[in-house]
């Protein structure tokens, strides 16, 4: 069984959609991607600078659209046993399963993004990975600072989300045999600090029609199995303030006899983590259109 997997936010790189606008009719699919989310994709996936591209309200709709980018040049999902999305990625996940159209999606995401920019600049808060420790210590310290483990992702990895101060201190006073690394994200997300994104999400999801899932989804808010589509775009909005449990995802995939992970651009960081955490599972990490005869190959040998 193959699983396809789509990053969150803070894996986004200057220029990385430049090879993609190279296949054939890419340029035109970003472009009505760009109109729906009311977003210049193709200037920022090619030539936005780093700073750009790390705004929320840009930044959430780019890798929304690179995903459905890239999941169009492999042909779909046909043959693929489940999807999983980390963060955003989870919308990425939601369109490629049929949940929600492209366009719904990325008006779904814009939205979101300019929301959670909106409640970012609100208070100044930020995210900082927790690398190594002991996991009960790492927690029990996250949250001793005041702070949300906001992403907990497996594989000796926690997310720290709160004030800039406490996290601050984090960094100071780190756990036992941790490393401390701020994120290049700009608020305090999947903690209460974005409970007005929530709210205005939950009112546009009452307006739309989701269809259930044609692949199933593991939600990355506790690792279960989900295809009815009201209930994946419930999901979608109550994780803005959530944590995500990328670990439960894992072992969910463990569960369901994984023996593969695709993952969609900007690829690299969801296999780094499957890499530790799961054991004689084949990963491809899809960055650049070169991928794609792999990762086609890949899906015909672990079809479901």
């Amino acid at each position: 069984m193959i699983v396809i997997v789509c990053p969150g936010q803070g894996s986004q790189t200057p220029g990385f959609l430049a090879p993609w606008l190279e296949l054939p009719g890419a340029r035109g699919h970003l472009t009505a991607l760009s109109d729906a989310a009311e977003v210049d994709l193709v200037t920022h996936g090619t030539a936005s600078d780093e700073a750009t591209i790390k705004d929320t309200a840009v930044a959430q709709p780019l890798l929304v659209g690179a995903g459905l980018l890239a999941l169009r040049a492999l042909g779909g999902t046909g043959g693929v046993g489940a999807l999983s999305g980390h963060s955003v990625g989870e919308i990425t996940a939601a369109a490629g399963a049929g949940v929600l159209g492209e366009a719904d999606a990325m008006r779904f995401v814009a939205l979101r993004g300019r929301g959670m920019a909106a409640a970012s600049a609100e208070t100044p808060t930020g995210m900082s990975a927790v690398l190594g420790g002991d996991a009960a210590d790492v927690l029990a310290t996250i949250e001793a600072r005041g702070l949300t483990p906001a992403n907990v992702n497996g594989a000796g990895q926690v997310v720290a989300a709160g004030a800039l101060d406490r996290l601050a201190d984090l960094a100071e006073q780190p756990p036992a045999r941790t490393r401390v690394i701020p994120l290049k994200v700009a608020g305090a997300f999947h903690t209460s600090f974005m409970q007005p994104a929530v709210d205005a999400l939950a009112d546009a999801a009452a307006g739309l029609s989701p269809a259930d899932a044609a692949t199933p989804l593991v939600s990355n808010r506790d690792g279960e199995v989900v295809t009815a589509g009201r209930e994946v775009l419930d999901r979608l909005v109550a994780q803005v303030s959530n944590p995500v449990r990328w670990d439960l995802c894992m072992d969910r995939f463990a569960a369901l006899g994984v023996t593969a992970v695709i993952e969609l651009p900007p690829a690299g960081t969801l296999v780094g983590l499957a890499k530790r955490a799961l054991k004689d599972v084949e990963l491809l990490a899809v960055k650049t259109p070169d991928d794609l005869e792999a990762a086609r190959t890949l899906i015909q040998e672990h079809s479901a």
